[in-house]
């Protein structure tokens, strides 16, 4: 696949080649695994799931995981032009030839990519059409806890954690081949293994009715818990992309919550609640930044606001950060969860937008959803808020929810309206803002038998809030798009009749249906009318007394415990946060004597909260803070560093080349001088910027340190800290002065990789004329004649090529399009450019 990168649109999203990526000697390794997201490059590179399972699997030795992402449509039409597979990043070995392929799920809308992403891997969609010779498709995330409709196409399920569960399935495969078993030998060894599910061990009887059980002993598959999150590995070395939607140093800090939202899955399939100690994430904190080089950290777990530690751990984190010039990033947090010592150091050092998720607008409605939050306390932490600086708010909030009405739409309008009034005069730029997502029911939650409004209903209320939000200012609405909650409501409590949906709707081209631009609802509707099935039946209401698709996966949560806080709902008690209230005997866990449901792990493991405080630490009193930064603007030296940018790195854009500079000089501890302003930039210059796809031997980048370094120890502390294809090669000290000798000529080679006597011929008639008129496109004027021929000062032949020197004193272009416009009809795979020498006056 690497072969094609030169024509390939974006191609640093297949390189493999970033800083922190692992790579083994294949004579060392016994099982590969592609760690698969069905999305693109830079939505799965901000995946933290799959960086903790590249932690636990490459730490073995003897196995490796590679990743590989669903590459954009322009892309796959290349690849199937050249009849060339989808291939893992690191090594460029096709996906088929690999032993595992682990996809994540995160949510029920990326099940065509899973399809997409096989058939440019050459592998057949469903289990029972692959044999000995294909690898193993398996799924893991959030959607396993029902991913009935996509299970016809994997051969396991990892539900659950996965840190212990991915090397154990390796481990069975190791084994397996050694003992060279067939492949259903090895699923029956793989269902031992606690949290795997083998959807090939039930049998559908139809619709309505239960999963029939094949093997004795496997009528239901129980998740997998790791029960202490201290005891496994936590990727500090994460690999730095070259492009992600988050690309910042993220720490989960505790998995699980037990707040009890009763809208919410993963509040309930993720229990019980575990927390890192304070010393683990210092040690994580610490090394991560001095391994990766960002310049933010974000804390990260599904209710930040209730680790009993984080007082303390922002204050550590905050002194820390604050003295290295690291930004410290908050999820959005439950009201009241932030006190204000820790909302006065955030706003020291960055008061972007807050936000908050009070979900809905009533007390009512908060009463039924078990959200804990009231309208003053909202209120209150606002005004904390606007105290410090903040300009703006938004809230989140969900339409839909279980015996909701006009009214309770109606409370989400004045809501917004009081958070605005509660704003004082001094804030200047203020601005409320709503974003309202339609109710999805989800399997393993109080709501799952809840029906979901309708599509037209979805847009009836959307458009009843848009109306109501006009007639006032300083408050806007946004919303989720009611097609891609209608989608997500048929597959998130769907059986394996979909399987057929999802194959038929691939086929008429339904790719990406979480983009925005990307949803088409039609595919979906022509394969559910060709498949015989009816979309209202699965949003519709569920009886509390029927088999539900999901009945066959534990969660370790009872269905009684579902049913009572489904009936506390319908009667609006609320129902206390069991970390530090009374225990509701939920299943899970093994707290205060109860026996958890989780029986295959309860033997090993100590399955109930693991928290840093028994209480939480927002009332204590924290040590005073000061604030010693730097200054960051001091000049203590100028240098232009000369490198090599060959091999991968060739195809990396300006942009992401000074994001990657930055960092590694992070890494290499060369503390970089910035600009002043309430946005410093540090003060970094690169020459004219090499075309993407062409290399050099001789680039160069001009940086302002703060402290001084003698020229070989730039190059010294540098070079170790560099991806793959950047060298640096020396560093020469420049003035202090902003302006520099820029090159007036360049020298690059030009290798002819086929049609060399075609090509050499074009070039000659190049030469022999005065002008060659080409159309380049202006920032004014648009498309404009402008004559190319001046800019080639001398041309001399080499083996099977020219060195090329260009003149740019009077204009400048790119080398690369003046060579494709000299070789009409050249493809970038016909030839290589390199720049090879810079010239100056």
């Amino acid at each position: 696949m690497k072969e094609l990168l030169p024509i390939l649109p974006r191609p640093s999203r297949y390189l493999g080649s970033e800083w922190g990526a692992t790579f083994k000697d294949l004579d060392t390794v016994t099982v590969r695994c592609a760690l698969a997201f069905p999305d693109m490059y830079e939505v799965g590179m901000s995946y933290l799931g799959q960086k903790i399972l590249s932690q636990a699997i490459n730490a073995h030795p003897q196995f490796w995981a590679e990743r590989v992402y669903t590459p954009c449509q322009e892309t796959a039409a290349i690849l199937r032009e050249h009849k060339v597979l989808l291939a893992t990043m690191e090594s460029d070995t096709p996906l088929i030839e690999m032993d595992v392929i682990g996809i994540s799920l995160t949510h029920e809308l990326c099940y065509t990519n899973i399809l997409y992403l096989l058939d440019l891997a050459g592998i057949p969609f469903r289990t029972e059409e692959r044999n000995a010779s294909h690898p193993l498709i398996i799924a893991g995330g959030g959607a396993t806890f029902n991913a009935e409709p996509v299970s016809p196409f994997f051969d396991a399920m990892v539900i659950g954690d996965g840190e212990e569960a991915m090397p154990a399935i390796l481990s069975c495969i190791e084994q397996a081949k050694q003992d060279d078993i067939s492949r259903a030998q090895l699923l029956e060894r793989l269902s031992d293994i606690p949290g795997i599910y083998i959807p090939s061990f039930f049998e559908d009887q139809g619709p309505g009715q239960p999963l029939k059980p094949l093997k004795e002993g496997y009528e239901s598959v129980e998740k997998a818990v790791v029960d202490d999150l201290n005891s496994t590995p936590f990727p500090t070395g994460q690999t730095i992309p070259f492009d992600a939607i988050h690309d910042r140093l993220t720490m989960e800090i505790a998995r699980g919550c037990t707040r009890g939202c009763r809208f919410c899955q993963a509040g309930m399939i993720y229990r019980p609640v575990r927390e890192r100690s304070l010393e683990e994430l210092d040690r994580i904190l610490s090394d991560g930044l001095a391994e990766t080089g960002y310049e933010e950290t974000s804390m990260l777990s599904l209710s930040t606001g209730d680790f009993s530690g984080l007082d303390t751990l922002f204050t550590r984190s905050f002194d820390k950060c604050a003295s290295e010039q690291i930004s410290i990033s908050l999820p959005s947090l439950r009201v009241g969860s932030l006190s204000a010592p820790i909302m006065e150091r955030i706003s020291s050092i960055r008061r972007t937008g807050a936000t908050l998720a009070p979900e809905a607008g009533s007390q009512r409605m908060r009463d039924v959803i078990n959200k804990g939050v009231d309208e003053q306390g909202l209120i209150d932490h606002v005004k904390l808020l606007f105290d410090n600086g903040w300009q703006g708010v938004k809230l989140y909030f969900m339409i839909g929810l279980p015996t909701e009405t006009d009214e309770d739409l109606d409370a989400i309008v004045d809501l917004c309206l009081k958070v605005r009034d509660s704003a004082g005069r001094h804030i200047k730029r203020l601005q409320v803002s709503a974003a309202v997502s339609p109710f999805v029911p989800k399997p393993q939650t109080p709501f799952q038998w809840e029906p979901q409004i309708s599509y037209d209903e979805i847009y009836r209320r959307i458009g009843y809030l848009r109306d109501q939000f006009r007639r006032h200012k300083r408050i806007n609405i946004k919303y989720h798009e009611p097609e891609m909650t209608s989608l997500e409501g048929v597959f998130s409590r769907g059986d394996r009749r979909l399987a057929e949906v999802i194959e038929r709707a691939y086929a008429k081209g339904a790719l990406f249906s979480s983009w925005k631009d990307h949803l088409r609802l039609e595919p979906y509707k022509e394969a559910m009318d060709e498949a015989g099935l009816d979309w209202d039946e699965y949003t519709g209401p569920r009886d509390p007394e029927d088999p539900l698709p999901w009945d066959h996966i534990s969660s370790g949560i009872t269905k009684d415990f579902l049913l009572k806080e489904r009936n506390r709902a319908l009667s609006e008690k609320i129902t206390e946060d069991c970390r530090y209230g009374a225990c509701r005997n939920c299943g899970v866990c093994e707290f205060d004597g109860h026996t958890s449901t989780l029986t295959e792990q309860i033997s090993d493991k100590d399955i109930q909260h693991k928290l840093v405080f028994k209480k939480r630490d927002q009332e204590n009193e924290q040590p005073p803070y000061t604030i010693e930064k730097p200054d960051l603007t001091v000049k203590g030296s100028h240098y232009r560093l000369w490198y090599e940018k060959n091999g991968p790195a060739a195809y990396l854009s300006q942009l992401e080349l000074q994001a990657v500079f930055e960092r590694a000089f992070r890494r290499a501890k060369l503390p970089m001088a910035f600009s002043a302003g309430f946005h410093p930039m540090p003060r970094l210059s690169f020459g004219k910027a090499l075309p993407v796809g062409v290399s050099s031997m001789a680039e160069w980048i001009n940086v302002f340190f703060r402290e001084d370094f003698e020229p070989n120890e730039v190059v010294e502390r540098l070079s170790p800290n560099m991806p793959l294809g950047l060298k640096p090669l020396k560093a020469q000290r420049l003035s202090m002065g902003k302006k520099q000798p820029q090159s007036v000529e360049e020298v690059f080679e030009l290798h002819f990789v086929k049609d060399a006597a075609r090509r050499l011929t074009q070039w000659k008639a190049f030469m022999d004329n005065d002008e060659f008129i080409i159309e380049k496109r202006t920032k004014k004027k648009g498309m404009k004649p402008f004559n190319i021929r001046p800019i080639i000062k001398e041309m001399t032949e080499t083996d099977n090529g020219l060195t090329l020197v260009m003149d740019w004193r009077e204009s400048y272009m790119s080398p690369l399009t003046l060579c494709l416009s000299v070789m009409q009809n050249a493809s970038q795979l016909d030839f290589t450019l390199t720049k090879t020498e810079q010239r100056f006056d």
